[in-house]
């Protein structure tokens, strides 16, 4: 999060609960089977109750991520929609690198849910963005929190998004992350089947209870098998993460117009490869990036 934080959008630019519904209908009609809420923070709106029980009417598999504060609120109402999985991000162990990439002053509260979720039988991933220089101290930090935990500790190549000063000498790739694991558990790790059209490659410390995952987006693309798309907060379709491309749905829809022509445009314009970034030389061009708003303003 920024130190000047973002700007709020007018909340007659963001999708009502019933929008969200009814784009979501339409895309279980294209075959969708799988929805997770979001962020941003899906958890901050006030109706997200009504949006989860609504959604949970639809027939697809219903997650949520979220940065975990509310987290404790909500237990009920996610186990009351049969959503057994939650992902709550943690970019850090350490409370003042927390502090300092969140802004936020609530490590013990954050860590205090993750707990609870675990105690109450959820299926409990951690997404850890790793930066160099500032927590890829901490990967063997949290491949311990495996040995008794049953999480997945899933680290993710910290991508290229407007404002956050990307560059790839701030990377830590998908085969430093195993180096350094090998290191301390040398011999020690098995692969996991991935389930398919997976982002993530699993794995396992030999006996741990948890195990963990790389989302290696940047070094180690799986375009080749990626079938997600996302819907922003305010009603446009992202067909990657990495491109700045965005294809407006909500006009259409509050028009009365059909939607599918502006889904399957979006979704025909998807990029081979990270929303065309290719090469090198694309991947570490400022001005691809700043095409693309930041995570902290897409929601969805």
């Amino acid at each position: 999060m920024p130190v000047e934080g973002i700007p709020l959008v007018p909340q007659k630019q963001l999708m009502t609960a019933d929008e969200i519904y009814t784009i979501a209908q339409e895309f279980v009609k294209l075959g969708v089977t799988k929805i997770r809420l979001t962020g941003g923070e899906p958890m901050v709106r006030k109706d997200f109750p009504t949006i989860l029980q609504r959604l949970a009417t639809l027939p697809v598999t219903l997650g949520v991520t979220t940065n975990g504060i509310l987290a404790a609120k909500h237990l009920t109402l996610l186990e009351k929609n049969d959503i057994k999985t939650i992902t709550i991000s943690i970019d850090s162990l350490q409370k003042d690198k927390f502090l300092q990439i969140t802004r936020r002053d609530v490590f013990d509260k954050v860590w205090q849910n993750i707990q609870l979720y675990i105690a109450a039988g959820f299926a409990v991933k951690l997404n850890v963005v790793l930066m160099k220089n500032f927590n890829e101290d901490e990967i063997i930090d949290f491949i311990n929190l495996t040995k008794t935990m049953n999480v997945v500790v899933r680290f993710i190549e910290f991508m290229p998004f407007d404002g956050n000063q990307w560059h790839m000498d701030k990377l830590i790739t998908h085969q430093q992350i195993i180096d350094r694991i090998q290191y301390t558990y040398p011999l020690q790790i098995d692969r996991i089947t991935d389930a398919p059209n997976d982002t993530a490659r699993n794995y396992r410390i030999h006996g741990f209870k948890g195990s963990f995952a790389i989302i290696s987006s940047v070094t180690n693309p799986f375009c080749d098998s990626c079938n997600r798309i996302r819907l922003t907060a305010d009603g446009k379709l992202k067909n990657c993460l990495f491109s700045g491309d965005e294809f407006s749905i909500l006009p259409a829809l509050r028009n009365n117009e059909s939607i599918h022509s502006i889904i399957q445009q979006g979704l025909q314009h998807k990029y081979k490869m990270r929303g065309g970034m290719d090469t090198p030389d694309k991947l570490e061009n400022p001005n691809l990036h700043t095409n693309n708003r930041s995570m902290t303003a897409i929601g969805g």
